[in-house]
């Protein structure tokens, strides 16, 4: 049995309390909202979906870039997920070595001068940040498991932190391994 009324289900009865349907509550708006993401919440109720046949219930459209504007945490957490794709093709680079390491030295050979070339250095360049970014990023994610920085200015430093260090150390790693290298071939 279903409660017709909207507060809280009647004891004994076995009733129980239908919630307000989401077109309700995007008609009621958001001119109350108050608080700490005020800033982010659309001034306006969210759209509703066009349907295409005539008895089909119209649901909210969800906000997109539209709504919101991008923030520093909100480019880092992209391009976290971009650097998690780009590893897994990296993974596949570093199989290809362990397997021409293991096959002989013509696969082997193949494998340098495919690496040895502009593209490939370039490809192993991208491979290092996305690696070094991936791995600051989860750092971050860490820090905030562990409960701290989650304030305002806690929150950009961390991510223009994890920006300028995966730049910064794939930069030093790359000069410091030409230098052991003995420089540019």
């Amino acid at each position: 049995m279903i409660a017709k009324e909207r507060g809280p289900a009647s004891a004994g009865t076995g009733a129980i309390a239908v919630p307000l349907p989401f077109k309700t509550f995007f008609k009621r708006g958001v001119a109350g909202r108050s608080g700490r993401f005020a800033a982010l919440m659309p001034e306006q109720p969210m759209a509703e979906a066009k349907t295409s046949s005539p008895g089909s219930v119209a649901r909210p459209l969800s906000p997109h870039l539209q709504i919101y504007r991008p923030m520093l945490t909100m480019m880092m957490s992209i391009v976290h997920r971009i650097t998690g794709g780009a590893l897994f093709v990296g993974t596949a680079i570093v199989a290809w070595w362990l397997i021409a390491a293991a096959s002989g030295p013509n696969a082997y050979a193949t494998f340098e001068w495919v690496m040895g070339s502009i593209i490939g250095k370039l490809v192993l360049f991208g491979y290092t940040w996305a690696l070094i970014h991936h791995m600051l990023g989860g750092i971050r994610h860490l820090i905030w498991d562990m409960g701290a920085g989650f304030g305002p200015q806690e929150r950009e430093w961390l991510a223009a932190a994890t920006l300028v260090g995966s730049v910064g150390l794939t930069l030093i790693l790359w000069v410091v391994g030409y230098m052991m290298l003995g420089g540019v071939r």
